[in-house]
């Protein structure tokens, strides 16, 4: 049977089911290709390894890759646009970029093979999470140089669904064509399908009358709390999707529907590891560090041990034998240190989806009064909350907020409809310090 007979029926990949050993033998031929293109084909990397004074051919095990240097992105800006590529560019079909919001745009490109093998593992993660031939897909993540769109589109059709290519925006017109088309699946992230829910609600639509059955959500990182919100509200099942675009874009891992318990890494395409982010080194599978993929297959722009920033830690598979991350906790460059604590958005939205009578939007707001760091939450009352003692409702957050992450916070409820909404990713953060 050929891959895409086994995509179209439905049924598990050989891959997804073979033992640890074979998958480790996969990942040292693959990985040993990749190191070498790599070597032979990007001057930066060559020059790297070089400095480092290693070379692909020392590789005799998957834990020798620790000692090749790392990629970051800093350098894919360095060499923008195109210095990273390893194929010509007459054999580069597809470049895809991130927004740039922090300098230059991360420049990506693809070839043909690695257009189909995106394709594929998307098609893959859509049926891990319980999609088939014949459903409706809507993807309401961004088309364009964003890698969502298109990535989450060429899986879908893999897979011989039903695509209805949206896109983000037009939230009213998102509402109509998901009464009018039935979609079962939508792909989006998770803080623009909360938008799509409140214009729901506001036009009086029921989504839990709804055909749909399913949101496969990423872009940015999100809590068990808001999954069992989006749940409640919609009526459907939340899973979670993972990818970037400097690694291929959406599909690097998926969370499976009947675990529910983190992404599963497709380990025969990128090779994870999690790292000390202050020192670099490698940790074992279930410690807490950054996140780091080096890609197996990809030819047009591989990626040799990317410092995604993310920060996870590896797990053991459970619906497939290949590892799962854990929910990202947050970004080693989104943390707040606030008087010496820590602190990550997604704490903070945790402790906000606790109070029943908050709506899940949301934006933290940092600046300095003299020498102290001072935080405010800016939150709206729920719907239907509308009449709840609003000194109560601060009080409550507040008490969450010291007890579960150490700071003090000045809690600001907003009129609803105020805190701006999200298309896309959400900027939750202004540090102004």
């Amino acid at each position: 049977m050929t891959h895409q007979q086994t995509l179209l029926r439905g049924s598990l990949e050989e891959i997804e089911t073979a033992s640890i050993d074979e998958l480790r033998a996969l990942q040292l031929r693959r990985l040993r290709w990749s190191l070498a293109h790599s070597y032979n084909n990007v001057p930066h990397f060559k020059k790297k390894c070089d400095e480092k004074g290693v070379h692909p051919f020392e590789l005799k095990t998957l834990e020798d890759l620790k000692h090749f240097p790392f990629t970051t992105k800093q350098d894919l800006r360095e060499n923008y646009p195109y210095g990273m590529f390893a194929i010509p560019m007459d054999e580069v079909v597809r470049i895809h970029a991130s927004s740039g919001t922090t300098g230059k745009p991360t420049v990506v490109g693809y070839s043909q093979n690695d257009i189909n093998t995106w394709a594929d593992v998307v098609a893959r993660s859509i049926r891990a999470a319980g999609g088939h031939r014949g459903d409706k897909v809507h993807v309401s993540y961004g088309y364009g140089l964003f890698t969502g769109g298109l990535g989450a589109h060429y899986g879908a059709e893999r897979l011989g669904c039903t695509v209805i290519p949206m896109s983000g925006g037009q939230t009213e017109k998102q509402v109509q064509l998901i009464q009018d088309f039935k979609p079962d699946i939508i792909m989006v992230t998770p803080s623009y399908f909360l938008n799509i829910l409140d214009e729901m609600e506001r036009q009086g639509v029921d989504p839990r009358e709804l055909p749909l059955r399913t949101g496969i959500f990423g872009a940015e990182p999100w809590t068990d709390e808001m999954r069992k919100n989006i749940e409640q509200r919609a009526g459907i099942s939340a899973v979670d999707i993972y990818g970037l675009s400097e690694v291929m874009g959406p599909g690097v891992a998926m969370e499976c529907i009947e675990t529910k318990d983190g992404p599963t890494i497709w380990e025969d395409h990128f090779y994870p590891e999690i790292i000390d982010p202050n020192t670099g080194e490698v940790l074992p599978d279930g410690e807490y560090g950054e996140l780091v993929f080096t890609s197996l297959t990809k030819e047009a722009m591989p990626a040799i041990r990317y410092r995604t920033r993310d920060l996870t830690r590896l797990l053991p598979g459970t619906a497939r034998p290949m590892r799962r991350i854990d929910k990202i906790t947050g970004r080693s460059d989104d943390m707040l240190i606030i008087r010496g604590v820590n602190v990550f958005p997604t704490q903070i939205e945790e402790q906000i989806l606790k109070v029943t009578a908050l709506a899940p939007h949301y934006e933290i707001l940092v600046t300095k009064s003299g020498n102290l760091d001072m935080v405010e939450v800016k939150v709206e009352l729920a719907p239907g909350a509308e009449g709840a003692d609003e000194a109560a409702v601060i009080k409550e957050l507040q008490h969450h907020v010291k007890s579960y992450i150490g700071i003090s916070t000045r809690i600001t409820i907003m009129p609803t409809g105020s805190i701006p909404r999200s298309e896309g990713k959400a900027k939750r953060v202004f540090d102004q310090r």
